[in-house]
């Protein structure tokens, strides 16, 4: 099996779908190469197709006014881009810049919306998609509106095992500094509240790896978002 074959199966779009389905959807897409800082879309552009990362690792973000960066997705092989744009019609809603040198492939959307026409298992597919990444901006906004850092960090870490499928050691894919950027918070406050967490015997950290020691603890402080002083 080829890379490209092998991210179709088992990606969140088309996953499930049989293999004359995905031969079709081969056919439309198009390679796309990014060197590592190379920017896929800006905020704004118009939403002409979406992008499968088949290699490497893409940023989602906004800026604010003030020129802040916010980071909505990282997004890994297996993940889409820009797909909801795509069916509602819309330009971009974020900027989308490679972070890795990445190989994605990219679907237009007219060709896209003909071979989903008469495709109601990939409709289908498509609609859970939509409604996790709902549920993604959902838990984002939550914690951002209402809750202190470590109520943040500890909802995120809790999201990831869950995403990984890990009931108590995640791996953590982008930098310390995605990640504060991800919690809407600094470095520093990120480095002081994970070794709180570490003193508090909620966690252990070796390198990219994080141990969840104390999962019904994280839940708590998740649930309430309260500091942990």
């Amino acid at each position: 099996m080829t890379k490209v074959h092998d991210i179709l199966l088992t990606s969140q779009l088309f996953e499930g779908l049989p293999e004359y389905h995905l031969e079709e959807i081969r056919k439309i897409s198009v390679d796309k190469y990014f060197n590592k800082g190379e920017f896929i879309f800006f905020d704004g552009d118009e939403g002409n197709g979406f992008y499968l990362v088949v290699e490497g690792t893409v940023n989602v973000y906004k800026v604010s006014p003030e020129g802040k960066e916010q980071i909505l997705h990282i997004v890994k092989e297996g993940e889409t881009i820009g797909a909801v744009p795509v069916f509602s019609g819309k330009s971009f809603p974020a900027n989308a810049r490679a972070i890795s040198k990445s190989r994605l492939l990219f679907f237009p959307r007219g060709k896209f919306i003909n071979l989903i026409t008469n495709n109601p298992s990939l409709t289908m597919n498509i609609l859970a998609l939509l409604s996790m990444r709902l549920r993604e901006f959902t838990i984002q906004i939550e914690n951002l509106s209402l809750k202190e850092i470590p109520g943040r960090l500890a909802a995120y870490l809790l999201y990831l095992s869950e995403e990984q499928v890990s009931e108590n050691v995640i791996k953590l894919n982008i930098s310390k500094l995605q990640l504060a950027n991800i919690l809407g918070t600094g470095p520093e406050s990120l480095s002081r509240t994970l070794g709180e967490m570490k003193v508090r015997k909620l966690i252990e950290v070796e390198g990219q790896y994080i141990m969840l020691v104390d999962r019904v603890g994280l839940e708590e402080l998740a649930e309430y978002g309260k500091s942990m002083k």
